[in-house]
């Protein structure tokens, strides 16, 4: 209530929502969405009494707004140039636990509900089968990485564990640990999903489960640090669970390594653009560290995006919109995709599982002359480079 009234109603948020770029639909916009709590709360009169009214909206309405409030990527970039700077990623997420409790919520939030709580992971698969991904990994150890006792747990992700066009990201990770001499382990079936799904599900109540198995999973390896490929995971323990660990990006984790040991391969000479991930850039504040790897990897020339740094523009698969809204996914996926080519890039890197899976999904479907690389990918590949004969 207190940032519906603080909302200056300037429209920054509407020009830079890929939601409404994508779609034209400027009922999508974070303005909009203000309004509609406004329409929600019609006839009550003050903030005294919306605060203490008794009667609801009805039913239509609440529908109506709660297709709204789920079409949406959580990418934050609303709240970056709001003026008021009111906390809107936080406000989307409290919202979309209201429309849960007031069953207006998408039909959707029920299928990631039953597959968080049957399979602890966000895809219904087989939880026993998550590191099966390994098995693919050329010069894997007999322990498949898998170890009792580690000083690293490698967080894999839902994404990475299953897709298998993510899959490469583990992978790579996994060689890259290997090659640096890193004492590391995967949690195998003792990994549930992080619970980050579970908030953009508007379902934030259920994730204490999760983080309480996760946090003893990694105890009992008498691990010291955990590592992430994904953005999302990363986010989910930096600002939801207890830190009893230190806590690293894989970027952040990699570009300590190449410090230590600067890769001395020959150069690749790749022209490279950089897409920062929602989650890593606006909502955990790195920036720099993706591209300190990328200046320290051999003949790698790095061409920024258009919309670079807090100004990057999301990739569409973020806040579940891929599982709630698919056409208006793929939509906001085909325009950074566009961006990626205009930059004249032979390859267009991130350092997002997620982001990996919904621009190659794009690339392919269109054929076009550009690659999709995760930064773990980019740097084994640099690592590994073997001059010509």
């Amino acid at each position: 209530m207190l940032q519906i009234d603080a909302c200056t109603g300037c429209g920054l948020c509407v020009e830079v929502c890929p939601a409404v770029a994508a779609s034209g639909d400027g009922a999508l916009s974070a303005l909009a969405r203000l309004a509609g709590l406004r329409r929600l709360n019609q006839g009550r009169a003050g903030l005294l009494a919306r605060l203490l009214a008794r009667h609801r909206p009805t039913a239509q309405a609440l529908a109506g707004f709660g297709r709204e409030v789920f079409a949406c990527t959580l990418c934050g970039r609303c709240q970056e140039v709001c003026p008021a700077g009111l906390g809107l990623k936080d406000l989307w997420i409290s919202l979309r636990q209201d429309m849960v409790g007031q069953g207006a919520a998408s039909p959707k939030v029920e299928m990631i509900r039953g597959n968080l709580l049957q399979s602890h992971n966000v895809f219904a698969e087989d939880n026993d089968e998550r590191a099966e991904w390994v098995e693919d990994v050329r010069g894997a150890p007999d322990d498949g990485f898998v170890r009792p006792r580690a000083k690293v747990v490698y967080f894999t992700g839902c994404v990475a564990a299953y897709f298998p066009m993510a899959q490469k990201i583990a992978a790579a990770m996994a060689q890259l640990c290997q090659r640096f001499g890193v004492d590391f382990t995967l949690l195998g079936p003792d990994e549930w999903c992080c619970g980050f799904p579970l908030l953009g599900a508007g379902l934030k109540d259920l994730a204490g489960q999760f983080i309480e198995h996760n946090i003893q999973a990694v105890a009992a390896r008498g691990a010291e640090t955990v590592v992430f490929a994904c953005p999302s995971c990363y986010q989910m323990w930096r600002e939801h669970y207890p830190r009893r660990f230190k806590l690293a990006h894989a970027s952040q984790f990699m570009a300590g390594l190449l410090a230590q040991s600067p890769p001395e391969a020959p150069p690749l000479a790749l022209t490279v653009t950089y897409h920062d991930p929602c989650d890593l850039g606006r909502g955990a504040g790195e920036y720099e560290a993706p591209r300190r790897v990328l200046r320290a990897l051999p003949g790698v020339r790095l061409v920024e995006l258009a919309h670079n740094r807090r100004d990057c523009r999301c990739c569409g698969g973020g806040g579940n919109l891929e599982m709630i809204d698919p056409a208006l996914s793929a939509a906001i996926t085909a325009a950074k995709i566009d961006e990626a080519l205009a930059s004249g890039a032979q390859a267009v890197v991130t350092s997002c599982q997620q982001c990996v899976r919904t621009m190659t999904g794009h690339v392919r479907k269109n054929k076009l002359p550009l690659e999709v690389l995760d930064l773990t990918q980019l740097t084994l590949r640099a690592l590994t480079n073997k001059a010509a004969p």
